[in-house]
């Protein structure tokens, strides 16, 4: 894949909300982080891994912003309320839908837990990009 290939490309977001994950033993938890983990060296392999992240700390907010008289404001609370956590997630830069939800399949069935995937939007090559290979 060339560089001018890779910028075109576009991205996909392929996350988790941590309320569609069942209890689990912390063995169980580590034998999902490997299965996951071949499929994220894969993704590295091929070259379509961007970045991912095994999820955040839902037990610590470090803050809560607003704009406030167009200034941001930051307090410690209150936060929105929500039972819904974002989970582990990565993203992938392929070519088109069908490469991401493969990607997502893997995952999900590494994982054994619903996968979501969401195309981040693109923005055309510019000329400059196609002129620097």
């Amino acid at each position: 894949m060339t560089s001018r290939e890779e910028r075109i490309m576009p991205e996909y977001l392929i996350a988790f909300n941590d309320e569609w994950v069942p209890d689990h033993t912390p063995q169980e938890v580590q034998q999902k982080s490997e299965a996951s983990m071949v499929v994220v060296e894969e993704m590295r392999n091929e070259g379509v891994f961007v970045f991912g992240n095994g999820g955040i700390d839902a037990s610590s907010v470090v803050c809560s912003v607003e704009a406030k008289e167009g200034e941001p404001v930051f307090t410690d609370g209150p936060y929105v309320e929500t039972k819904e956590h974002l989970g582990g997630f990565c993203v992938v830069r392929v070519p088109d839908d069908a490469a991401a939800r493969y990607w997502a399949g893997r995952l999900a069935v590494a994982l054994d837990w619903p996968q979501e995937v969401h195309r981040f939007p693109g923005r055309p090559p510019q000329a400059a990009d196609l002129d620097r290979d």
